[in-house]
């Protein structure tokens, strides 16, 4: 009898360790997206605004010093529009070069797992997806 208890309290006890993973989980991602996320969100934003506000005081104080203030925020707007393109564009060059790089990775993945038939092909995808943004950057857009 004492052995029979002792076998099912074990069975007992194997059927709740899948249900402890999936409560561990579970809270996990309740924290993840539920607590951790909004604040860092939250965060981000407010520390956006405090630097658009200082930004934005700077430039109105240049402006009302004197006539050379003005045109010295004139120019530092300028500046920084140029420099915002400049990322952008660069920021295009790299995601252009990834996606040609993952487009071979995956082509020569599925070469080499199927040998015959043309699955490789869906590498074309994102491989032209970085050609076509590469041709935006060198081509087709504004020259700075």
């Amino acid at each position: 009898m004492f052995h029979l208890v002792l076998a099912t309290l074990g069975d007992a006890e194997m059927m709740h360790e899948p249900v402890a993973m999936w409560a561990f989980l579970a809270v996990g991602a309740i924290a993840l997206f539920g607590i951790f996320l909004p604040v860092t969100t939250w965060l981000d934003t407010r520390r956006r605004e405090r630097e658009a506000y200082y930004k934005s005081e700077t430039l109105r104080r240049l402006a009302e010093s004197s006539g050379e203030g003005a045109k010295v925020a004139i120019e530092l707007l300028r500046e920084e529009e140029h420099l915002r393109q400049i990322k952008k564009l660069e920021g295009m060059k790299i995601g252009g070069l990834v996606n040609i790089a993952v487009g071979i990775g995956l082509g020569f993945m599925l070469w080499a797992l199927t040998g015959t038939g043309g699955p490789y092909l869906v590498g074309l995808i994102p491989g032209l997806i970085g050609v076509a943004l590469l041709v935006y950057v060198f081509f087709l857009a504004e020259p700075r």
